[in-house]
């Protein structure tokens, strides 16, 4: 069982939001997907507090669906499914064999500061895709805005990943707005997050 102090840090603030977005609908059984679960830190605790999700997560690494199923024996969660591998830069066929509008929500946490643009972009074609009309995609981490990163916490991370990677970095909510645009997914809503962060809520949408 791998442990992030961040999720740690992070899970009970994020376990508010999707209560108060979800909460509303505890009446029926939803399904979520988790892009990126990395230990499984957050996926076993928002199953145990919103008991209408079914999650599913999912992780490119081996070593850390070994540990998402660890967290999920450790705390016999019923409402989480098994990990599995998913890479978003695959169409939206290959994700797992999820059907085409089967989610009612898709959550992704601390992951696009790690991801090229091309990553990028098939995350945000994949949910335009697999989410349900008027579903959510829930995306948490910093961010830029209009070119703008503050404060200086975020300005010297954004400067590290670009010496890792000089294709990662802090993305601009602008950008992400531009690319859900162009898979019927509006960006509805901005929740400032402790730690600088911020939780960017977009709806699918009909066209």
């Amino acid at each position: 069982m791998l442990l992030s102090p961040v999720a740690e840090r992070n899970k009970d603030e994020l376990l508010q939001v999707l209560a108060s977005l979800l909460g509303r609908h505890s009446d029926r059984q939803l399904f979520g997907l988790e892009l990126g679960s990395g230990s499984g830190q957050h996926v076993v605790h928002f199953a145990q507090e919103l008991p209408f999700v079914t999650w599913q997560p999912s992780e490119i690494s081996s070593t850390a669906r070994e540990s998402i199923y660890a967290y999920i024996s450790a705390t016999k969660v019923k409402n989480v499914l098994q990990p599995v591998y998913l890479n978003v830069e695959e169409a939206w066929e290959k994700w797992s064999g999820l059907p085409r509008r089967s989610c009612d929500v898709i959550l992704c946490i601390n992951v696009l500061h790690f991801c090229t643009l091309n990553t990028t972009e098939g995350l945000f074609k994949g949910a335009g895709e697999i989410l349900k009309i008027h579903a959510l995609l829930i995306i948490y981490g910093p961010y830029a805005i209009n070119g703008i990163i503050c404060p200086e916490s975020n300005v010297q991370l954004d400067a590290s990943l670009r010496e890792r990677n000089p294709e990662w970095g802090l993305p601009d909510i602008d950008v992400l707005r531009q690319l859900a645009h162009k898979n019927a997914l509006c960006l509805e809503r901005m929740i400032e997050m402790p730690e600088s962060n911020k939780c960017l809520l977009f709806r699918k949408i009909e066209l």
